[in-house]
């Protein structure tokens, strides 16, 4: 039995039902994750999984009470896709755009930002500080979900995101490019001491465990925002902000 396409109200787009996620699959609809019942191994499911896979798709296995609390209809079939409720753009997409302008390329980079209220707000600034893009990665991060697009307050339908399987390649392809990249690392250097002209990409890192160590080493400068409270970090969509708007203001310099 065909389930019906839901949208969950300020979550995201969850499709339930066998038939409905390998339609979604096959029709070429962007699915960030695919939900199946641990241990099932029927020949639909390995057929949705299959398809999944030539996605790209992050599976996450998990019990029949969690599909249960996620399903608006009780009928999911053991699989539940989770879609993105916008669509993602190619990284080609984002230096096109800079070519268009006729600016040196000003990209930002999430390594694992989870929350959709953070993705949202970092949209939003990208945006009102003249980024050509926003890129994350297709694991340990927050897709497009309908809460993501509310909190950009309107700016996803002008920042191109694209979402990338190796974000540690993609900085090493856009070094090809002419990019140089700036890490945000409260041990790093105060960034008002950096040079942040030129084509750049800014490296922010996920809630609580920043910038991963190997996506780091891939930067050339580490910036840190000067603190002055009694505690040593900032929200990281704020700390995204405050770095992105360094960039704008050596940049109008």
């Amino acid at each position: 039995m065909k389930m019906e396409e839901k949208k969950r109200e300020n979550a995201e787009f969850t499709i339930e039902g066998r038939n409905a996620v390998i339609e979604a699959f096959r029709s070429g609809r962007t699915i960030d994750r695919l939900y199946v019942l641990d241990g099932c191994k029927d020949g639909p499911v390995m057929t949705i999984k299959r398809e999944a896979s030539k996605q790209g798709t992050m599976i996450k296995y998990v019990s029949k009470e969690r599909l249960d609390q996620m399903s608006d209809t009780g009928k999911h079939q053991g699989v539940i896709a989770s879609a993105a409720a916008y669509g993602y753009a190619e990284v080609e997409d984002i230096l096109q755009k800079a070519r268009q302008q006729n600016e040196p390329p000003f990209i930002l980079l999430l390594d694992g930002v989870e929350d959709p209220h953070n993705l949202g707000a970092i949209i939003r600034t990208a945006n009102q500080a003249g980024a050509h893009g926003v890129i994350i990665p297709k694991n340990r991060a927050v897709g497009l979900t309908a809460t993501v697009a509310k909190a950009s307050a309107g700016a996803l339908n002008y920042t191109p995101v694209a979402k990338v399987t190796n974000l540690g390649q993609t900085i090493e392809d856009l070094k090809k490019d002419g990019l140089w990249f700036v890490c945000a690392d409260m041990n790093g250097t105060p960034m008002y001491e950096l040079d942040l002209k030129g084509p750049i990409g800014l490296v922010v890192g996920g809630e609580g465990s920043g910038v991963g160590r190997l996506i780091r080493e891939k930067c050339d400068m580490c910036a840190a925002i000067p603190m002055r409270g009694n505690i040593d970090s900032l929200n990281v969509s704020v700390a995204a902000g405050v770095l992105a708007y360094e960039i704008v203001r050596q940049r109008m310099g």
